[in-house]
């Protein structure tokens, strides 16, 4: 397969992207998020691993009270399953399956790991902050004219051109 046909046309990716959060808007009631199915395993993991601390924080209680089927029957636990079943079919169906740590000429392997758990841990910990992932905020706020998500988007989209100076002369190789 040429190389330049592996990836979807990103305007038809991008109208796509806006027919299924229209879909999830209109069937759910919400709209996309991905932070909230990582702190729905979050706390499994806690209640399975330390049940007495689960049961003496409040957070938990409350999360459990929001909750009360089990936070693993969480409808985002599901639309994560399948995000990550979905990316592999994907993967699968364009012969791009495969491990491989993608990289600038001038970052060395322990580099690209180290800056991308980093870069997880904060992600994760803005989200927190946040109240959402980017997805949640951004995108799902901004198909509801919410301010906050209008405003989420241009920080990360403005963050990004920002950050970009400083970390280019690691992808680019000239």
């Amino acid at each position: 397969m040429d190389q330049k046909n592996k990836f979807m046309n990103p305007y038809l990716a991008g109208v796509l992207l806006g027919f299924v959060l229209l879909a999830t808007i209109y069937i759910t009631g919400r709209g996309l998020g991905a932070s909230g199915a990582m702190k729905s395993v979050a706390v499994t993991t806690v209640k399975a691993t330390s049940p007495d601390h689960y049961e003496s924080t409040a957070y938990y209680q409350d999360y459990a009270a929001d909750h009360p089927d089990g936070p693993m029957k969480s409808w985002l636990v599901f639309e994560m399953l399948g995000v990550l079943i979905g990316a592999f079919l994907s993967g699968a169906l364009s012969g791009r399956l495969g491990l491989k740590l993608e990289k600038g000429p001038g970052v060395t392997n322990t580099t690209r790991i180290i800056g991308a758990i980093i870069g997880g841990m904060l992600f994760g910990f803005g989200s927190q902050l946040g109240r959402g992932c980017t997805s949640g905020s951004a995108l799902s706020g901004m198909a509801v004219m919410s301010f906050g998500g209008i405003i989420t988007m241009f920080a990360i989209f403005g963050g990004a051109y920002a950050l970009a100076w400083f970390f280019r002369k690691l992808w680019i190789t000239r």
